[in-house]
């Protein structure tokens, strides 16, 4: 089957949400063949509740992981086996992230129409991420690139864009060989910024927001430096390294650096705390030398 689908939800305790992602699943009109549930050694009943739902439905498949590698090795370890599986398409997606029961068929039939009428392959499809008032999740924003109106047309607003989220993304076979799996060791936060944007190098993806999707977040907020507190400290911390890491890989100490100034920027403009400041700046020194390798299917 040439449009084999694959959906590789990650998840780590919160089999409640992620029942839900499995039944928006289950009611799609172009439904995945497979359902592939990453478990990162979840600790609550998520691995009794998936397996009971798979002996009802055969598409739902269980992979538990020894132990909690983050997002990040999750969707690495998920889209390997995906893709050692033999789909064609992957719609990778958070277990919070509920998809309106068009999303997965309004993606494929995106991708593929874009290609026949402009003869550019999209390196992915990304779907409009709504937060659960119906307003755009700002956390979840895709990235537009320089031109990125030049296929835009009249019920067809598929603007080109080099990096989004994890949430509900669509990416062909052909992107995954050529470029890799996402990056295990970033743990969580900028892996798939920086997975999309290296899938980007062949062709930039679309955002196409007849797909929609709502993401079940405490609040609705972009990622900000500002925003860093002592009870979120942890992932900014892995954020600023990680992104420090990329930069500097991809731009040299330059980049680098201008990264830096704009944290520290973000940070001194909402007064966060010298103790949380230090966290964060020590955080991207780190990224320095954090230099994590890319594996390839």
């Amino acid at each position: 089957m040439l449009d084999k689908t694959a959906a590789v939800i990650v998840t780590f305790n919160r089999s409640a949400k992620l029942a839900k992602v499995i039944d928006a699943l289950q009611r799609q009109t172009r439904r995945p063949e497979v359902i592939l549930v990453v478990d990162n050694a979840s600790t609550d009943d998520t691995q009794d509740m998936v397996i009971s739902r798979a002996q009802e439905d055969l598409s739902i498949r269980y992979l538990r992981l020894p132990q909690n590698v983050g997002g990040a090795g999750g969707f690495h370890a998920g889209l390997k086996t995906a893709y050692e599986q033999g789909a064609n398409y992957f719609w990778i997606s958070d277990d919070d992230a509920y998809p309106e029961p068009d999303a997965i068929e309004k993606l494929l039939s995106a991708i593929r129409e874009f290609e026949v009428q402009n003869q550019w392959r999209p390196s992915f499809a990304a779907s409009r991420v709504e937060w659960i008032d119906g307003s755009l999740c700002e956390m979840n924003t895709p990235r537009p690139v320089w031109d990125w109106p030049r296929f835009v047309r009249p019920g067809k607003a598929w603007a080109l864009v080099d990096s989004a989220s994890f949430v509900s993304i669509l990416v062909p076979r052909w992107a995954v060989e050529t470029h890799g799996l996402p990056i295990a060791d970033y743990f969580i936060w900028f892996d798939d910024a920086e997975y999309t944007r290296r899938l980007s190098r062949s062709y930039p993806g679309i955002f196409v927001p007849e797909s929609r999707v709502i993401h079940d977040t405490p609040d609705n907020r972009g990622v900000n430096f500002g925003f860093v507190n002592d009870k979120s400290l942890w992932k900014f911390r892995y954020g600023a390294r990680n992104e420090a890491s990329w930069r500097r890989r991809e731009g040299g100490m330059i980049a680098l650096l201008s990264y830096a100034y704009g944290v520290h920027q973000q940070m001194k403009g909402a007064n966060v705390p010298w103790k949380l400041r230090r966290n964060i700046y020590a955080a991207i020194l780190g990224g320095i030398r954090f230099c994590p390798s890319i594996k390839n299917v």
